[in-house]
């Protein structure tokens, strides 16, 4: 068999579209709508928050943010927004947790996406806030999913109250005797004056003074400060209604990342994915010695009318040809020289996705109907096969769970009716069953390393099957754009009975808008 290196074709056919996302009075009043519903008292019902979709799609909007027209105020109040709601969301990936420091990586390593780019909080704090801006109230609104950082309040920060926020929330924690400890010649500051030092003060007294600016009580200047032990707790709202029933608490380390294909999509949210396949079979035992050749080029766009209902469509457009050996698989790009070849948009149809079991997150089914499209699909004396001359009704039923932090296994088991309806010789349709296991291995954040295996038997008078397996990888360059990679080694009766060989090369994109 074949020993050819992976992945050896690069696709050059489509070309990549951003987007952007205005950031407006709409993003602040979704933010204050999110918080008000889930924080009280400095404190963040997290349970609740798991698979939310209203905090999907402020992700979302935070990670395609257009801050090009903004004035200061506005892009504070985001970066602002941006952070809170970025640690809740690696909360509640990492949910039930005791800490933020279980993850190692929480504020400096691990990598976020905000405004169409890649940094970690550590880099959003100080690089776009505390850099530009040089205000130590900064320290007072970003939270950090602990009880011993200032309190989050349940409302976004603003731009038109923003410097009126600021000030509030330095008052009340430099008021707080819990933040503020004074007695007997002493005063306990947070572990932030130490981390921060520079930013209050250049000395002990400067730093009191700082802190007197926003004092009821002054503090003597000449008090000796200590630092106590931060608090690292997590700042969860305990004895709330919660959805986390049935959540599996290895959910964390990098495959929090990951994208699971067997979700839905949020609501109001599109997912278009593309899909290029290259089928490539050559026959040597046969009379007529040949290569044939499948590319496919598989459209699917959904849209989320709700948060576990998905609609959209589904099509392909495919490119045959048949070539006397020896010849390459990538001749199917051509024209001209020898053999068949034809090409054409051969199937469309609406698709829906469902996730009929709330507490199921990575459990969905999709299925699609697509008809026909073109004269004579099937082929004939003069003309090759290019697709089936009937509708296709195909349903997939999903389902995804991660395995520690690093793995995960995909299982797909699907029914495939194919070439719906009766044909000139009486054929009615072609009914299969195909099953595919996914065992992934994410090192990182953003790369998936996967095998594949799939088996399909065809239930037909005359019982066929096809089996294949390979290996593959994506790469997420953001949480939105996906690319990926993939081999496979192919067969089925017909081949293994001339002793032919058949191979699968594909690359696949996925945005999310």
């Amino acid at each position: 068999m074949k020993t050819r290196i992976l992945f050896t074709l690069i696709f050059v056919q489509f070309s990549i579209f951003g987007y952007s996302q205005k950031i407006n009075d709409v993003f602040f009043n979704d933010v204050t709508s999110l918080l008000q519903a889930n924080v009280d008292d400095g404190k963040v019902n997290y349970g609740n928050l798991v698979n939310s979709a209203e905090l999907m799609n402020l992700m979302k909007w935070i990670s395609a943010a257009d801050l090009s027209d903004l004035d200061a105020d506005t892009k504070q109040a985001f970066y602002i927004n941006a952070y809170n709601l970025h640690v809740i969301n690696k909360v509640i990936k990492e949910y039930p947790t005791t800490s933020v420091l279980n993850n190692k990586g929480f504020f400096e390593s691990d990598l976020v996406a905000v405004a169409n780019q890649s940094m970690t909080l550590n880099q959003l704090e100080k690089n776009e806030l505390i850099k530009v801006y040089q205000d130590p109230r900064f320290h007072f609104v970003l939270v950090c999913g602990a009880l011993g950082c200032p309190p989050i309040i349940d409302t976004a920060y603003i731009p038109e109250l923003l410097e009126s926020q600021k000030q509030t929330q330095a008052g009340l924690a430099l008021n707080n005797p819990a933040f503020i400890q004074v007695g007997n010649g002493k005063v306990g500051l947070s572990k932030i004056f130490d981390w921060y030092t520079s930013e209050f003060g250049s000395n002990d007294r400067e730093v009191i003074e700082y802190i007197n600016t926003y004092r009821d009580t002054p503090i003597a200047t000449d008090a000796k400060i200590t630092y106590y032990d931060y608090d690292w707790s997590i700042n969860e709202l305990v004895g709330q209604e919660s959805n986390v029933s049935g959540l599996s608490t290895e959910r964390k380390g990098s495959n929090q990342y990951r994208y699971v294909v067997s979700s839905t999509i949020p609501k109001g949210t599109a997912e278009i994915k593309i899909f290029n396949n290259l089928y490539s079979q050559i026959t040597t035992q046969l009379e007529n010695n040949q290569r044939s050749s499948f590319f496919t080029s598989t459209l699917s766009a959904l849209y989320g009318i709700g948060d576990r209902f998905n609609i959209g469509i589904n099509g392909r457009w495919r490119k045959v040809r048949n070539n006397p050996l020896p010849s390459s698989p990538f001749t199917v790009f051509g024209s001209g020289g020898e053999g068949s070849s034809r090409s054409g948009i051969t199937a469309l149809g609406p698709q829906i996705r469902w996730a009929p079991v709330p507490k199921w997150s990575n459990f969905s089914i999709q299925s699609s109907f697509v008809f026909a499209i073109g004269e004579d699909l099937a082929g004939s004396a003069t003309q090759p096969y290019i697709d089936w001359n009937g509708p296709t009704w195909w349903t997939q039923v999903f389902n995804d769970f991660s395995i520690g932090d690093k793995f995960s296994l995909f299982t797909e088991v699907d029914l495939l009716i194919e070439d719906i309806g009766p044909s000139d010789d009486g054929h009615i349709s072609r009914i299969s069953t195909p099953v595919v296991l996914i065992f992934s291995y994410v090192p990182t954040p953003e790369i998936t390393l996967y095998t594949i295996g799939g088996y399909s038997p065809y239930w037909q008078e005359q019982f066929d099957y096809f089996r294949q397996y390979g290996a593959g990888a994506k790469y997420q360059f953001t949480p939105n754009f996906e690319i990926e990679l993939l081999y496979t080694d192919f067969s089925n009766q017909f081949l293994n009975g001339i002793e032919g060989e058949a191979e699968t090369i594909n690359l696949g994109i996925r945005i999310n808008i």
